[in-house]
């Protein structure tokens, strides 16, 4: 889920930067430090979209650097438990797919692609449902659950998404097109 939330900080800005505009300084300080960084409350910080506000500075002894009490707008993505998500097929492993979605990727385990017994065809690196005849290879769209978020780290490649297809409704969009249409005709 995206969000865009307003954040109070204290940023140094450094002496090379006295020039600059105070909010483009704090700006671009913020940018480099919080972009990219996964916060186990909020998420993943995407961008700092604004600085609304920066109060006066403060020089601390022995630091040529000011201080300066900053408000800022973040826009944030943190994936919820249970959240259905769209995302797009990066990689496939004998194990399972892996999904992009937003700024993370998340794992599609092999048991939780579709209710059939699923084969992965190496040479040509896809899915392939033995009843239904289903396909699943790179750069197919789908619509995937949820089912767990294992939060390790800061570092966002290190933070885990497990997710399921087997439900009504999700998988690769033609297999819900597919059932939208039978389910119509019957």
């Amino acid at each position: 889920m995206y969000k865009l939330l307003t954040v109070k900080d204290v940023v140094r800005i450094p002496p090379k930067m006295f020039t600059m505009d105070p909010k483009e300084a704090a700006k671009k300080v913020l940018r480099e430090t919080y972009e990219g960084i996964y916060d186990r409350d909020e998420g993943v910080i995407l961008a700092v979209m604004d600085v609304k506000e920066i109060g006066q500075g403060v020089i601390v002894p022995g630091d040529g650097a000011t201080y300066h009490e900053v408000t800022f707008d973040v826009l944030v993505w943190k994936p919820e438990n249970q959240e259905v998500v769209l995302g797009e097929v990066v990689e496939m492993m004998p194990y399972g797919a892996f999904i992009r979605i937003g700024p993370m990727d998340g794992l599609v385990h092999i048991s939780q692609l579709m209710d059939d017994y699923v084969v992965f065809d190496e040479k040509n690196r896809q899915f392939i449902g033995k009843e239904s005849g289903r396909i699943l290879k790179l750069g197919d769209r789908v619509r995937a659950r949820i089912i767990g978020i294992s939060v390790k780290s800061r570092i966002i490649r290190e933070n885990k998404i497990n997710m399921t297809m087997r439900q009504p409704g999700l998988g690769k969009f033609e297999w819900i097109e597919k059932e939208k249409r039978k389910a119509r005709e019957e």
